[in-house]
């Protein structure tokens, strides 16, 4: 369980600082077009015809940018939304690419709203629930956890091709829109690829620490 606990911290706090490292550089090279991250997001919105229906709102925090589907608000956080970087560009688009998905009614955007009230709950008790189980030897509270827990890693495992998709959205709009040159789109590329490993590593963090309650369950 320590090693385990290690490895995820490693693999968590690696994917962490090098999304910092990756944003920090691109955030200092000025995008080609000459828009800020909000200007970006309006174009593709307006480009769907979504422009009437999604809202663009600053939001305090870095690397806080989210897209709310029960608003409908695409969130951008002060530096994204106000900078006109290549990095605030690649991050604008990516959320925009988050309300493109709702609109279409994408099949993995809609598991996940489904598994989310239990992921919630499995999230926070369910680890707890598991260990407090095999430390005492209800094998009852222990499997009930790892199915709480389970729900919760089956929310992160979804979540992956979801966050992938939104950067397929978010490079093809921008170079099908002429807002990108080569330039840029490689600088997008290390961002959004940089934002992707952070889920991976939580992902897979969490699959480990399944793995190993599932195990003990069978000792």
């Amino acid at each position: 369980m320590f090693a385990i606990f290690l490895l995820v911290m490693v693999m968590t706090l690696g994917a962490q600082w090098y999304l910092r490292s990756t944003f920090g550089t691109w955030s200092k090279r000025a995008n080609t077009a000459g828009i800020t991250g909000a200007e970006v997001a309006q174009a593709i919105l307006r480009r769907h015809g979504l422009d009437g229906d999604v809202s663009i709102e600053a939001t305090k925090g870095q690397l806080s940018d989210h897209y709310d589907p029960m608003k409908r608000v695409v969130r951008l956080s002060e530096p994204i939304h106000g900078q006109r970087s290549v990095a605030s560009m690649a991050v604008a688009a990516h959320e925009v690419g988050h309300a493109l998905q709702h609109a279409n009614a994408y099949a993995p955007l809609q598991w996940r709203s489904a598994l989310l009230p239990v992921a919630n709950i499995g999230s926070q008790i369910g680890p707890w629930l598991a260990i407090i189980g095999l430390s005492i030897g209800l094998s009852g509270m222990l499997q009930v956890g790892i199915v709480l827990f389970g729900a919760a890693v089956l929310f992160q495992l979804v979540t992956l091709p979801i966050e992938f998709d939104a950067s397929n959205r978010a490079l093809a709009q921008l170079q099908d829109m002429g807002l990108v040159t080569s330039g840029d789109s490689g600088g997008i590329r290390h961002v959004l690829n940089a934002a992707a490993l952070t889920y991976v590593a939580a992902a897979a963090g969490s699959v480990l620490y399944l793995l190993y309650f599932i195990m003990a369950s069978r000792r």
